[in-house]
């Protein structure tokens, strides 16, 4: 009896904990969530005050078992699950199954698994935190009512398969909104015209600012020409010289909003694919003969607070490696964002000795990736400003101002080590500009990297020639998935643990499609969305949504009883749902026919949306089940056979290429977007460099480059490639080019506490319900499609 058991999530955490504990303490694996609400079923008593009906989870039965008989032969029992609401979750049903003693100290929190941190929390047990616990419960119950209420109303109102949910419909919504305002934009012309000027030192280039003192836009070419008319015949004289130090502070350390968002600019990971890793990495990886070590603190965290010891331990080494010079006077002070819960830092390594080039022979190439990420984000954080001497030049022709600016660093600071990204600005550029803020100036004024030819006040510069060009507003760009993050965290809606899931929900459902990295709204995600907004017009309310986030926090705080909000919510929503259940009329679906006809029995073909994306199937099912690929075609010609169309692929790991439409007869592969025109100068394949709007069109075989804006644009269109009958999602590819030194993805995380449990639909329904992938299976009370 002299052992104690120690229960966590996932066998990774509990390898690395064992080392630190020793062998009076057994660490066992619960294997994420063991209890939760049925699935076939609402699971709430509501009459009874909001009760939730615990069951235990398909499969937890034996495990529950075994942590049970482990406990009856332990002298004490510890609960060290994750430190937040669903981490207190688990430990209050591990409890109450194992009949432990809610007010005993039982309740261990660390937020790095590492030595001290383990060891110090083992010191310091506290009981179940039941206000966590009830936080966590309410936003279950409340997602339960919505989804399992609102989802059945649109099987019977629209089609099967749908869903709404308390925060998805809204992430939907944003989209949405954000599509409209595009569609709605009408483009302004505006007008640029730069002066070359020879100066004394070598040539200077000039923009108009405006006439005077006061900035004046060219609004047409009649603007343009009255300015060129102003300058004849005028010299261009040097007005102003000014010069000034302007300081870039360094970001600070990662959130999981952060995480996410920068983790999809520079390494082109999907939010659950940053939260995969960052959990491996938290949970431990082996590293040699050090055993298994936690690499991270807690990855779900809304704090960007580092505490002490860490700031100790950064300082040191920043002396140690770059000199005296990169240490600031104090360590950096931060303020949380309103509405963070500061319980946790930020995410950080647990020990900034561990360089990433120290550690990746013993990892995956995802998670070294991702940890270098983390820890050159966290350095940087803990250095000083970058230092820029910034030069603004005003020359004058008549009354027309011009201005030329630039910049170049006297310190580098945190750019010795890190840059953040920006969604129109590669990571790449590592001559660009800084990652933070400014301290008293707008990013754009520390002006690019580029020195200005030195000039004096009151010198005459020499015309070389005059550069206008016609330009036009854009539109608000599409949410990419970093820039949805941002909103929803901006907005307040969900947290830390539901940003990756929620956007996850909305592609399943075939509400949104992420096409070059950019979400659409498809034509069924509008349609439900209206209908939320006519008869569920709070949940589908931003403010509304992020309100009862707030109210979350509150419970959890103890400000707030968890039953006073779901009486409060739960008595309008009724009356939506049963004014909703007699006015809502039946939607049909018109079918999006593909313009062929099915090669089976003759009928048309109609596009349909499945979990893995758009597929062509005969509108005669279920009596023909035949089914095509659908895929996207560039319009460029193969330049290998010179028969098929380059078309959108994709790879194993999601990553878009085009491939000949003849494979496996051609096997053409390349990375590049083809462009559909050819090479003005020899007829080959033009491909398109660089970003979206800034791109230059590169010939494949005679290198020649044409300015990209110059080229009509790329308009994707539905090509129908003979191929084999699929089942929801396009044929199997052609291999994808090789990427060099590309590893293997990572294996999944074994056990964990898996993803946010989605109550948006009741499991009976997981597929669209409308295509040949529908299948039943017979349940003891109902038949539902799975």
């Amino acid at each position: 009896m002299s052992e104690s058991i120690v229960i966590v999530e996932s066998p990774a955490k509990a390898k690395t904990i064992a080392k630190y504990l020793g062998r009076k303490y057994r660490v066992l694996a619960s294997m994420g969530h063991v209890r939760d609400l049925p699935k076939s079923e609402l699971g709430v008593d509501i009459e009874a005050g909001f009760v939730p009906k615990y069951i235990t989870i398909r499969g937890k039965g034996e495990v529950l078992k075994a942590l049970k008989d482990a406990a009856k032969k332990a002298s004490r029992v510890y609960l060290a699950s994750d430190p937040d609401r669903e981490g207190e979750a688990i430990a209050w049903h591990l409890a109450q199954y194992l009949k432990l003693d809610l007010d005993a100290p039982i309740r261990v929190v660390f937020h790095e698994i590492t030595e001290r941190a383990v060891k110090e929390s083992f010191q310091h047990p506290r009981k179940i935190d039941r206000a966590l616990v009830d936080a966590q419960q309410a936003r279950r119950i409340l997602d339960r009512l919505v989804g399992y209420q609102i989802s059945p109303l649109l099987w019977k109102k629209v089609k099967k398969g749908l869903s709404a949910g308390r925060v998805q419909s809204v992430a939907v919504k944003l989209i949405i909104d954000r599509e409209n305002e595009i569609e709605a934009f009408v483009p302004e012309e505006y007008w640029t015209v730069d002066v070359h000027l020879e100066a004394a030192a070598g040539e200077l280039v000039a923009q108009f600012y405006g006439y005077g003192e006061e900035k004046t836009p060219l609004r047409s070419s009649a603007d343009v020409a009255a300015l060129l008319r102003h300058l004849e015949g005028r010299p261009f004289v040097v007005l102003d010289v000014a010069r000034r130090e302007r300081r870039r502070k360094p970001p600070a350390p990662f959130t999981t909003s952060t995480l996410q968002q920068e983790a999809s600019r520079k390494l082109g990971f999907r939010a659950t694919r940053t939260m995969r890793v960052a959990q491996e990495l938290y949970e431990g990886v082996p590293l040699g003969p050090e055993g298994h070590v936690g690499l991270i603190t807690y990855m779900r965290t809304d704090s960007v607070r580092v505490s002490e010891l860490a700031q100790a331990e950064a300082r040191a080494y920043l002396a140690e490696v770059f000199g005296d010079a990169y240490v600031p006077a104090a360590p950096p002070v931060r303020k949380a964002r309103a509405g963070a819960q500061d319980a946790h830092e930020a995410i950080r390594p647990t020990s900034v000795r561990r360089t990433p080039e120290a550690v990746k022979p013993y990892l995956s190439r995802d998670q070294y990736r991702l940890y270098r990420l983390i820890w050159e984000r966290f350095v940087a954080s803990q250095m000083p400003p970058a230092v820029y001497d910034t030069t603004t030049v005003t020359i004058g022709a008549g009354d027309a101002r011009f201005r030329a600016a630039g910049s170049v660093i006297q310190f580098d600071g945190f750019l010795r080590v890190y840059e953040e990204a920006t969604e129109d600005r590669p990571a790449e550029a590592r001559e660009a500009k800084g990652g933070g803020k400014s301290e008293d100036v707008g990013e754009e004024d520390v002006g690019e990297l580029r020195r200005i030819v030195p000039v004096e006040r009151g010198e005459t510069l020499r015309h070389l020639r005059t550069e206008p060009r016609q330009h036009f507003t854009q539109p608000p760009p599409r949410y990419s998935e970093a820039q949805l993050v941002k909103t929803m965290e901006e907005l307040g809606i969900g947290r830390p643990s539901t940003y990756a899931p929620t956007i996850e929900t909305i592609q399943k459902r075939g509400y949104v499609v992420l096409r070059d990295r950019r979400f659409h709204p498809t034509e069924l995600g509008r349609l439900v969305t209206e209908l939320l907004e006519r008869f569920f017009p709070e949940i589908i309310d931003v403010s509304f949504t992020a309100k009862m986030e707030a109210d979350l926090d509150r419970i959890e705080a103890g400000a707030l009883d968890s039953r006073t909000l779901l009486e409060t919510f739960y008595a309008q929503f009724q009356r939506r749902l049963e004014a909703a259940e007699a006015e809502m009329a039946p939607v049909t679906l018109e079918p999006e026919y593909a313009g062929v006809d099915c090669d089976v029995c003759g009928r048309p073909m109609v596009v349909k949306t499945g979990r893995y994306g758009k597929f062509l199937a005969c509108s005669g099912y279920p009596e023909c089940t035949n089914t095509k690929p659908y895929v996207v075609s560039s319009g460029a010609r193969c330049p290998k056979c010179g028969q098929g169309e380059l078309v959108e692929r994709r790879s194993k790991r999601g990553r878009v290429f085009y491939g000949c439409s003849r494979f496996p007869e051609c096997d053409f592969t390349t990375w590049d977007r083809p462009h559909p025109a050819p090479c003005p100068e020899c007829g080959g394949l033009l491909v398109l460099k660089g970003r979206r709007g800034r791109e230059t069109a590169v010939c494949t075989a005679c290198g020649v480059r044409l300015d990209g804006e110059a080229l009509p644009p790329v308009e994707p269109t539905p090509f129908l490639v003979p191929g084999p009958q699929v089942s929801e999602g396009p044929a199997v590819p052609a291999p994808a080019p090789k990427a060099v030194g590309a590893g293997a993805p990572a294996p999944e995380a074994s056990g964990g506490r898996g993803p946010a449990p989605d109550d948006t639909a009741p499991e009976a329904v997981a597929s669209d319900g409308s295509g040949p992938d529908v299948r039943k299976k017979k349940t003891r009370d109902r038949e539902y499609v799975r």
